[in-house]
């Protein structure tokens, strides 16, 4: 494959994983490109069929040079439609489309794919795109519930422009991830807590913890794409995820964070992983009622200890795996490990990320520690190290 065809790969989410994907005729085909590109980005193994109404909007040509991959658009003596995929996905998939494969119709290769699909129970996901006056047409509606009580999927969009238009790729790349990674073994409902919180000094003025949220909102992404059920607790963030992610609860105090927190603890969901990673204020007051004037020489400030998350969910979680996280500055490594170890041993986690400070951004030092409740430490190198250990964690 050239270089011009290249992608960054961004996961291995999909690794192993065969997607057929069928284009059909409607405008939205003109996405495709991306799509496919989006795909490859997170490792997926693509085959490419395109119906014959398709290639009057966008050419077999670009979609090859998308997909890196041969595009099916006639019947061929290999009679690929009927190889086995872990995964079919039409995109963008036309109200025609839709009712050929509800009522049994098989004219071309892509029917006969839908077809074999169904017959194999393979997952189809479809993704209508059309005016909203279409979608609204109550037959569209008996089509998508056709669709759902068959036991497939379909993804849409809201509302814009007077048009049901397709996701974004991202979108639809990472819900199918996470559809098609839902039937793997050991997949948890996690609990996932990140970003700053904040505490109001006066009416206007906070003290909040230096945190970004991005390795909190990497973890969520990098779980939901391998189909665990994730359930973000986020304050206050800059980052924001770079994917849909379905459960997001926002938390901005350290009181609303733990308030939520217990919530959802409490609720039928019941995760059974809670990963601690916001960077929860230790210390808070009772802020001053109106704006406090500016212009004074002092303002003194008495601080009071803020009640501990993980202690506080302890008799709630039950048997839940739980992973802290500690952040230290201007400590050896061996004072990291044995700080984390203290945690484990107080809190009662079963392990702990461990940070350094002044190493988080350096090329030449790891970015974390993996410190077990039996005492094994593990260096983590990068972001991604972090993921693919919790990622393993959870799902042994």
């Amino acid at each position: 494959m050239t270089k011009d065809t290249g992608v960054e790969i961004l996961s291995s989410s999909l690794e192993n994983k065969s997607v057929l994907i069928i284009v059909s005729g409607g405008i939205a085909a003109v996405e495709s490109v991306r799509l496919c590109r989006e795909f490859r980005r997170h490792s997926a193994e693509l085959t490419i069929m395109m119906s014959k109404e398709s290639e009057k909007i966008i050419s077999p040509l670009a979609l090859s040079w998308a997909s890196g991959q041969e595009v099916i658009t006639d019947w061929k003596p290999e009679m690929k439609q009927l190889d086995s995929y872990d995964i079919v996905i039409v995109a963008p998939a036309t109200r025609n489309t839709i009712s050929k494969h509800i009522h049994g119709i098989m004219d071309s290769p892509i029917m006969m794919a839908l077809s074999a699909a169904r017959g194999n129970k393979t997952p189809i996901v479809f993704v209508p795109s059309m005016h909203q006056d279409l979608f609204d047409d109550p037959v569209t509606t008996d089509l998508l519930e056709e669709i759902t009580l068959e036991g497939n999927y379909y993804f849409v969009d809201s509302e814009k422009e007077g048009r049901r238009k397709q996701p974004s790729p991202a979108v639809i790349v990472s819900k199918l991830s996470n559809l098609v990674n839902s039937f793997l073994p050991n997949r948890r409902k996690v609990a996932i807590t990140l970003g700053a919180t904040r505490a109001p000094i006066d009416s206007v003025r906070a003290i909040q913890n230096a945190s970004s949220g991005k390795t909190g909102w990497a973890i969520a992404e990098h779980l939901f794409m391998n189909g665990h059920e994730v359930y973000c607790i986020a304050g206050k963030t800059s980052a924001q995820p770079t994917i849909e992610l379905p459960n997001i609860i926002r938390a901005g105090s350290p009181e609303e964070m733990l308030s939520e927190s217990l919530s959802l603890a409490k609720s039928e969901i019941k995760p059974d992983v809670w990963i601690h990673s916001a960077a929860v204020l230790d210390y808070s007051m009772i802020p001053e009622k109106g704006k406090r004037p500016s212009g004074q020489d002092k303002w003194e400030i008495e601080l009071q200890p803020t009640l501990k998350h993980i202690p506080e969910l302890t008799d709630l979680v039950g048997d839940s795996i739980r992973i802290g996280f500690k952040l230290e500055t201007g400590v050896s490594e061996e004072e990291l490990i044995e700080k984390s170890l203290n945690q484990i041993s107080k809190y009662g986690v079963d392990f702990v990320i461990a940070n350094i400070l002044e190493q988080i951004g350096d090329q030449n030092s790891p970015r974390a520690r993996l410190v077990s409740n039996e005492g094994d430490v593990k260096v983590l190198q990068d972001e991604i190290d972090i993921c693919l250990e919790i990622e393993k964690i959870i799902s042994e």
